[in-house]
């Protein structure tokens, strides 16, 4: 019982935006009458955010760096779409070729801001303040102020669901979307017990073996509740995978590699991080280069939701983003976060969106909710912080104190 006392203290911020996002879903399955978690609006759902998440997973590791911020990937989601359609329509190229020459240029627009900012030391928010304007005008040049449709493979990506390969046309329950939850529960379970064996052979601290069962048993039934609320709707949607696997990966990266080690170090203190060994200006370059990367993959996820290149294709989207961090348990000074944090901060916006649209809400009350959930977990964060110091420097003082009364 003491050590899920201490795992939950150590991740009190992360628990508590759980806990909230539990709270605000069913605040709004109660408003709404029950339209919130229907199978279809579940499924509408993740569409509608599947950007902000992908686009929120790039800038938790620009914050995690050191508190910085990309405010172009608005902008290079449009940039995308532009060039996705210059690529496919104007060229004439091949569908998947202008994919992937779109995700290059995502690279490179990321790695032209990480030059500026690692190597020539201009702040984040001036360079990549100065990308949204630049893409944004790059952009409409390409497309001259019109919407350009794209291809349908495009479309596919952003809202088409796999084939039922089980259950056929005349089933009522998408049976492979179910097939599939059930395997990767099993694999959830099977990787946690391993993880949890490792860390007790070198005699890391865990959860007791009743508490590990217990969470298994919650996260097994949420996996394949999860999947049949999606096999009741449209079955699984080709951008849920793709969202999957990139947060295993960053996950991954962030927890398990020398590089994810090293972002946090940079975070926490660049000066001692650089004193230590850590390439930081190469790490901050390669931080922007990747935040390119997942946003051309934003820009080619939203093309498709929207079928067509626009001009004013993600606005504000680097907003929603940011947000998605902090509310998610980012530290605004850096260092601090995870990417499971992100995703759960993307997915209390969508459902502050989406309760609040089903509501009848007026589209300007939204936006004030939203500032204010923001300023509330940042302030959360500041608050703990100040909290946790106070705690050090009196634990602190009275040890001097307790040094001065035994004379030594």
């Amino acid at each position: 019982m003491e050590n899920i006392k201490v795992i939950l203290r150590k991740n009190m911020r992360q628990y508590a935006m759980l806990v909230a996002l539990i709270v605000i879903m069913i605040l709004f399955q109660i408003l709404t009458k029950g339209i919130l978690l229907k199978p279809i609006n579940v499924h509408r759902l993740i569409l509608q955010n599947s950007y902000i998440l992908i686009l929120a997973i790039g800038m938790m590791f620009c914050i995690l760096s050191g508190g910085n911020i990309d405010l172009s990937v608005g902008s290079i989601v449009a940039l995308i779409g532009a060039s996705s359609a210059l690529f496919s329509i104007t060229l004439g190229l091949p569908v998947i070729l202008s994919i992937f020459l779109s995700l290059a240029l995502g690279v490179l627009v990321g790695m032209w801001q990480g030059y500026w900012i690692a190597y020539v030391k201009i702040p984040s928010f001036i360079v990549t303040l100065a990308g949204m304007l630049v893409f944004r005008g790059i952009n409409n040049l390409i497309l001259k102020g019109e919407t350009i449709a794209l291809p349908s493979l495009y479309v596919t990506i952003a809202s088409g669901s796999i084939p039922d390969f089980i259950g056929g046309k005349g089933s009522s329950l998408h049976m492979t979307t179910i097939v599939i939850g059930l395997i990767c529960a099993i694999i959830y379970v099977v990787l946690q017990y391993r993880d949890r064996q490792n860390k007790l052979k070198y005699n890391f601290q865990v959860i007791s073996f009743r508490g590990f069962v217990m969470q298994s048993a919650i996260m097994f039934t949420i996996i394949n509740l999860f999947t049949i609320w999606l096999a009741r709707a449209n079955g699984l949607p080709y951008i849920i995978i793709i969202l999957l696997v990139l947060i295993l990966i960053y996950a991954f990266i962030a927890n398990r590699t020398v590089v994810g080690r090293h972002i946090y170090a940079m975070g926490g203190n660049s000066k001692t991080a650089e004193l230590s060994g850590v390439k930081t200006k190469k790490l901050l370059f390669m931080i922007y280069a990747n935040m390119g990367l997942l946003a051309a993959i934003a820009g080619i996820v939203f093309s498709g939701r929207l079928n067509s290149a626009s001009p004013i294709a993600g606005d504000g989207f680097e907003l929603d983003a940011i947000a998605a961090c902090f509310i998610g348990g980012a530290s605004a000074s850096g260092g601090i976060g995870t990417v499971p944090g992100a995703i759960i901060g993307g997915f209390i916006m969508g459902i502050l969106n989406n309760g609040m649209s089903i509501m009848g809400i007026n589209v300007f009350w939204q936006k004030i909710v939203k500032g204010l959930v923001l300023l509330m977990a940042v302030a959360f964060d500041v608050y703990s912080k100040s909290k946790a110091k106070s705690k050090i420097s009196y634990k602190t003082e009275v040890g001097k104190n307790e040094n001065v009364l035994s004379g030594n």
